[in-house]
């Protein structure tokens, strides 16, 4: 295997060194959809977020080694560290708009290798206006239970000469529910509150998502707030992960995962079994705050195997996600 993978890796290092410029610009190549972003004119004080996906397009497994901005004002992280090949991930940059006025352009450095390293350049741009601001830039409710709600009002400011309005927020298609009033009005100043509700259905997870205001201004019709939230599952399962490493082919194994909740529930049933993996014992019929789940693996096939069951509960939340995964060989 060794022998193949640098094999593989001379054919990539051939593909891509034809000249100084292009060994030099092979990372750019895995960001099919771009590296520039522009986020317009925007409200000082407004915290802006975009997400670029990189994919790995190449025959070996490749490491983002690592992210650097050019400014302070911005940041950048990736939902990964390793890329298989023809994987995806993204890259998350937010930047800060408290921290500049007037147009910014920031160049964050994405360096992928390790053995042979090239540097993609991601370019962002802002124009921090100073007549709108935020007040706090974002919403950020941290983190919340799931099928609690949670609120938070944010303040938005116009110091100028026009008579300017929000008209309208935009929430559709999220799991927010928004709205706005006007809290003052006087010579040269105009105050809004607009307060954003998190909803008792928003899935588990870390959500980012952005609501808009509408406003008269022609120049920048449409503001955007970003929100995010860490929306936390009342049921948990441990380990999620059931790794068997290697076995032989029909080799019975028996494996158990516990799940937890805040309150009394009955596992309903598992959803994905097959193909070697099957319930080992019914779930308990009574309904109690901690079920253990038994699962009988016996794979056939020879080679790696990854198998996602979801373990559905009458709590009505969205399942519980366990991967078992493994390798056979004789």
């Amino acid at each position: 295997m060794a022998i193949i993978r640098h094999a593989l890796i001379a054919l990539f290092l051939g593909l891509v060194s034809t000249n100084a410029v292009s060994a030099q610009a092979w990372a750019d190549k895995m960001f099919k959809d771009g590296l520039v972003h522009d986020f317009g004119v925007v409200p000082k004080g407004a915290q802006l977020f975009h997400r670029f996906t990189i994919t790995n397009i190449y025959a070996v497994k490749m490491e983002i080694v690592n992210i650097r901005s050019g400014c302070g004002c911005t940041s950048a992280s990736s939902s990964v560290k390793v890329l298989e090949p023809r994987e995806s991930a993204t890259i998350d940059v937010t930047m800060d708009a408290r921290r500049f006025s007037g147009s910014k352009t920031v160049i964050v450095y994405v360096t992928v290798g390790p053995e042979y390293v090239s540097t993609a350049e991601i370019r962002v741009t802002g124009n921090s206006r100073s007549d709108v601001v935020f007040n706090p830039g974002q919403v950020a409710f941290g983190v919340v239970s799931q099928g609690q709600k949670a609120e938070q009002t944010i303040e938005v400011e116009y110091a100028g000469t026009q008579n300017w309005q929000i008209t309208e927020v935009i929430s559709k298609d999220t799991p927010l529910e928004a709205t706005f009033k006007e809290s003052y009005r006087k010579p040269g100043q105009i105050g809004y509150l607009v307060n954003v509700t998190l909803k008792p259905d928003a899935p588990s997870g870390n959500l980012k998502e952005f609501i808009y205001l509408k406003t008269n201004d022609t120049g920048t019709p449409l503001l955007s707030v970003l929100v995010e939230a860490t929306v936390q599952s009342s049921i948990s399962v441990s380990p999620a992960l059931l790794s068997l490493g290697t076995i032989k082919p029909d080799e019975s194994l028996t494996r158990r995962v516990v799940v937890r909740a805040s309150k009394p529930f009955k596992v309903l049933g598992v959803d994905g079994l097959g193909e070697g993996i099957e319930l080992g014992t019914q779930p308990a019929s009574e309904p109690s705050m901690v079920q253990t789940v038994t699962f009988k693996c016996a794979i056939k096939q020879e080679g790696q195997f990854k198998k996602q069951l979801k373990i559905k509960t009458d709590l009505q939340e969205a399942p519980v996600l366990v991967t078992i995964e493994g390798t056979t060989a004789p």
